[in-house]
């Protein structure tokens, strides 16, 4: 039986409902980047990271740096076998924009580029929450 606290993550809809539960009402006043660190398990830990202040997508430097960072967490905290997830959230209704996509390549590429695991990136406005899956973020 799972703690009722921690589920497991096991697929894309375990995840959504997941960043679900955890961001609440949706309406937010603030860019911010949430990241999720899921064990191997399927288990996230009980602490989410907050990088505020994300309006703006990383340049290639950021990108390296984010890359280098989450590397680092990956092997430490959660091991070969964890994986991470994103939710990037943000004011307004006004769907998927550009500067979304492109926060969502950044995160794929400085994973990728790091051989770290990742879950679809998500996004949250003050209306939805939705995948941005790295199919679909190609312009």
């Amino acid at each position: 039986m799972e703690p009722p606290h921690t589920p497991a993550i096991r697929s894309q809809q375990d995840l959504e409902q997941t960043w679900r539960r955890l961001m609440g009402p949706l309406g937010f006043s603030r860019h911010q980047l949430w990241v999720m660190l899921i064990e191997a398990d399927h288990r996230p830990l009980p602490h989410l990271i907050e990088i505020p202040d994300a309006r703006w997508p990383p340049d290639a430097r950021e990108i390296e740096a984010l890359g280098k960072f989450l590397a680092g967490l990956h092997r430490g905290v959660v091991g070969a076998e964890g994986r991470v997830a994103f939710l990037r959230s943000r004011p307004g209704r006004d769907g998927v924009l550009e500067r979304d996509r492109a926060w969502a390549r950044a995160l794929y590429d400085a994973c990728r580029a790091h051989h770290i695991p990742c879950e679809i990136v998500h996004l949250a406005t003050d209306d939805r929450l939705l995948p941005l899956d790295d199919e679909d973020i190609v312009t």
